[in-house]
């Protein structure tokens, strides 16, 4: 597709996120929304933000991507049709590629790329439900609970049912013994997270309600607890007949 509104690009919004700490990407969006159809903006990254092109898609953008000289990286975004996000979009994207940037942008961006080509590959042999689940059980493997977590909450978006978790914690219980589950795991922020979407399913919510709920809670506002107002809410829902 021709893209004619190259021609406007110089007159774009320029958003600089190389100064931002921590994760662009929710600032990047909260943007977007508010550009009208046939507006755009510029974005300046030290490395490809990669990540940031489904979820300005699914807002009715269209890219183009220029590197500089400099190693730095020139995102222009067109609005073509505005939209909101479409259902089915993975939430919690990597927000850990401005650090590498922080110690090498080459390094920044080949990361990217490495994550684009494991996780957005278009030939896969295993479909992304089973990669999330995988990388949940080696994450648990590994004590890394917060990658875990987030894998939780993105398989669920995905449709992977309870029952589904609920077999792969017994196969953690099984492969790692029950010490180490009731002293490590059931206490984690990852079983918070699966009681939560028990507790709200139990309820009878939606999965999208839900999404909400998971996500205000374990994303990326609360990337490391944040599970305190998770233990208040299932108090409240104990004490509610």
């Amino acid at each position: 597709m021709k893209k004619d509104w190259l021609q406007q690009k110089e007159d774009f919004f320029v958003f600089d996120v190389r100064a931002l700490q921590g994760n662009f990407l929710p600032a990047v969006e909260k943007k977007a929304r508010d550009i009208p159809r046939g507006g755009g903006m510029r974005i300046v990254q030290n490395f490809e933000p990669i990540p940031l092109y489904s979820t300005m898609e699914n807002l009715g953008y269209e890219h183009h991507t220029e590197k500089r000289g400099d190693g730095v990286f020139e995102v222009y975004f067109f609005r073509r049709e505005a939209v909101e996000r479409e259902e089915g979009e993975l939430p919690l994207k990597p927000i850990v590629m401005p650090r590498y940037a922080e110690i090498d942008k080459e390094l920044a961006d080949l990361v990217v790329h490495f994550w684009d080509r494991i996780w957005n590959r278009a030939d896969a042999a295993i479909d992304l439900k089973t990669k999330l689940l995988l990388s949940l059980a080696n994450a648990v493997g590994s004590g890394r609970v917060r990658q875990a977590t987030r894998e939780l909450v993105k398989a669920y978006s995905l449709g992977v049912t309870v029952e589904q978790f609920a077999e792969l914690f017994a196969l953690i219980i099984w492969n790692q013994g029950v010490g180490h589950f009731s002293s490590e795991i059931a206490q984690s922020p990852l079983f918070k997270a699966y009681m939560l979407i028990k507790s709200l399913e139990k309820q009878g919510m939606d999965r999208k309600a839900i999404m909400d709920e998971v996500t205000e809670s374990f994303g990326e506002q609360h990337p490391e607890s944040g599970f305190g107002r998770v233990k208040r809410k299932c108090n409240k829902m104990r004490r509610e007949p």
